[in-house]
C-alpha cells in the first residue's frame, strides 16, 4: 500500500525521490510478504478447518508476491519510463494484499452458517 501511495506522489508531483522510496518500499513488502507467504503455507498443511478460504488467501498472497517482484522490475527502469505501468501494477498488489489480508484475518461463522 505504502508503495502505491509513493507511486502515486511521484506520478503526481514528477520528483523522482518518490519513485526511489516506492523502490525501497516494494523491496520491503516483499519481503515481509515472503515471511507471510511461507506461514500461510505452513498454515495449510497445519489444520484441515476451512481450508479453502486459506487457500483463497494464500493464492492471492502469492499473487501479490509475483506482480511485486514484477512491479519491482518495472521500478527499475527510468524513473519517466517506469511511471504509468508503475502506478497501475503497484495498484493492483495492493489491492491483492489487502484482500489477502481481509480475507485471512476473517473468522467464519460460529455454528458453520
Amino acid at each position: 500500500m505504502s508503495g502505491f501511495l509513493s507511486d502515486w506522489a511521484s506520478f503526481s508531483d514528477n520528483q523522482i525521490q518518490w519513485k526511489n522510496v516506492a523502490d525501497w518500499l516494494i523491496i520491503g513488502g516483499l519481503v515481509f510478504a515472503g515471511f507471510a507467504l511461507l506461514w500461510a503455507l505452513i498454515d495449510l498443511f497445519r489444520s484441515s478447518l476451512d481450508r479453502g478460504r486459506r487457500i483463497i488467501a494464500f493464492g492471492l498472497l502469492l499473487a501479490a508476491f509475483i506482480l511485486g517482484i514484477v512491479d519491482e522490475l518495472v521500478h527499475a527502469k527510468d524513473a519517466w519510463a517506469s511511471m504509468p505501468d508503475a502506478l497501475s501494477i503497484s495498484a493492483v498488489v495492493a489491492v491483492l494484499a489487502v484482500a489477502a489480508t481481509a480475507l485471512e484475518f476473517s473468522t467464519p461463522a460460529a455454528g458453520g452458517g
